[in-house]
């Protein structure tokens, strides 16, 4: 059995494909080769914890991953997330790894996941991006769209003016020219792709500012009670695309808009089958499309497997 540290995990990361790692988990789950239990969950008063754990049929391993996020960390001089993930052989169940990487390969598979998202349901010409948040995911989630579109010109929301502004340096010594602004429903009004990465109760963009052409991915709300999009966005939309129709119809947007009585406006489909070319994505830049990201477990077996590979 190996223990692997942050540390040692920050080595490998730079060095691996995780856009094509997080695309085929996403294919294996929606063939139905991925076997997902529904996520564990403790939510407390300050926090929240997620249990997720899987395999995929014929592959090596099984991850069992322990997540938190206690938004509040900030205040007392402490990151909002940590955890760790098992590694375990299907085989045997014989524990492999222990990688201790305190939350941040969650962090970094959600990133990648929007990058995936954006590779296949944003617009070909990217005007401008719209990042909703300033943490960790904020950062996160403009690096890795550098990935999939040219696009360098950012706009960043953030409650705390501070923190967006702290947001937008950071982004703006790795390439991107970043304003920010108090005004979120500017992010839908000068933005045709934009990532949601908070974790609000109550909806944050608008239905009524969305324009013809835009691409939003959500990855903040992974709980029954987070939201950030106004309900009407899913109604507006022409494809909507969850990671894990199952999961989203217990939590993120697509539980909201039910709860609420919306029903979605266009198609709704897995990312996973948008990507292997069994459903319908965009199909051109007027089309509004929307991906529903709660996090899945094969995102956590994709990214342990390739870094315990690397190691």
């Amino acid at each position: 059995m190996r223990i692997t540290t942050l540390e040692e995990i920050n080595t490998v990361l730079p060095r691996l494909d995780l856009v094509s790692a997080i695309e085929a988990a996403f294919v294996a789950y929606s063939e139905d080769r991925a076997v997902v239990p529904p996520v564990g969950e403790l939510l407390l008063e300050k926090g929240d914890v997620h249990i997720k754990y899987g395999y995929v049929r014929g592959e090596e391993f099984y991850v069992i991953k322990i997540a938190s996020g206690f938004y509040g960390n900030a205040q007392l001089g402490l990151p909002s997330g940590n955890g760790l993930m098992l590694l375990y052989r299907q085989e045997t169940g014989e524990l492999v790894n222990v990688l201790l990487d305190e939350g941040h390969l969650t962090d970094v598979r959600t990133a990648v996941a929007g990058a995936v998202a954006a590779r296949h349901l944003a617009p070909s010409q990217v005007q401008r991006i719209g990042i909703v948040g300033t943490g960790v995911q904020a950062r996160l989630q403009l690096g890795w769209l550098s990935r999939v579109t040219d696009c360098r010109d950012a706009l960043i929301w953030g409650r705390n003016a501070e923190h967006a502004e702290r947001c937008a340096a950071d982004m703006g010594t790795v390439g991107f020219k970043v304003e920010t602004t108090g005004d979120a429903s500017a992010i839908l009004r000068e933005c045709n792709l934009v990532v949601t990465t908070t974790a609000a109760t109550e909806p944050i963009l608008n239905a009524k500012d969305l324009r013809p052409g835009t691409h939003i991915t959500a990855v903040g709300s992974d709980t029954p009670h987070k939201q950030e999009l106004d309900a009407g966005i899913l109604t507006l939309a022409d494809v909507v695309a969850a990671d894990s129709i199952e999961q989203c119809k217990v939590r993120g947007e697509i539980y909201q808009a039910v709860q609420q009585g919306v029903t979605t406006g266009g198609l709704t489909v897995e990312l996973g089958d948008v990507i292997a070319g069994r459903s319908t994505g965009r199909t051109d830049d007027e089309k509004i499309t929307v991906a529903d990201l709660t996090g899945v477990a094969v995102q956590d077996m994709a990214i342990a497997g390739a870094v315990h590979a690397a190691l």
